[in-house]
């Protein structure tokens, strides 16, 4: 094989990469996730790209220590990570399958 058609195509892996890639980010950033904790009094929901959109608390939690409403916060905010970081997984996977990437490595990008 010839080194230009080998950098040649690499070029084109390269920006089927990068377009790829973009694409997904951009599908990540409207991707929501939603979770809870306590019971559903409070519900966070997140993009996959970790933006909090909005943070929901049940009216009767705000009657109980303050200790407890930010320890449940700290909870569903936790949990919608969780969510994002396996939907942004799955998203980044799909946009480098078929690269001919070894496993692992499709992650960094």
């Amino acid at each position: 094989m010839n080194i230009n058609m080998l950098m040649q195509q690499a070029q084109r892996m390269q920006k089927n990469m990068e377009a790829n890639t973009k694409k997904a980010k951009e599908e990540l950033a409207k991707t929501e996730v939603q979770a809870e904790a306590g019971g559903g009094l409070v519900k966070v929901t997140m993009t996959g790209r970790f933006v909090v959109k909005r943070i929901e608390i049940s009216p009767d939690l705000l009657q109980d220590e303050p200790d407890m409403i930010e320890d449940l916060i700290a909870a569903a905010v936790n949990d919608a990570v969780r969510q994002a970081e396996a939907v942004a997984e799955e998203k980044m996977k799909g946009a480098n399958a078929g690269m001919g990437l070894p496993p692992g490595l499709s992650g960094l990008f």
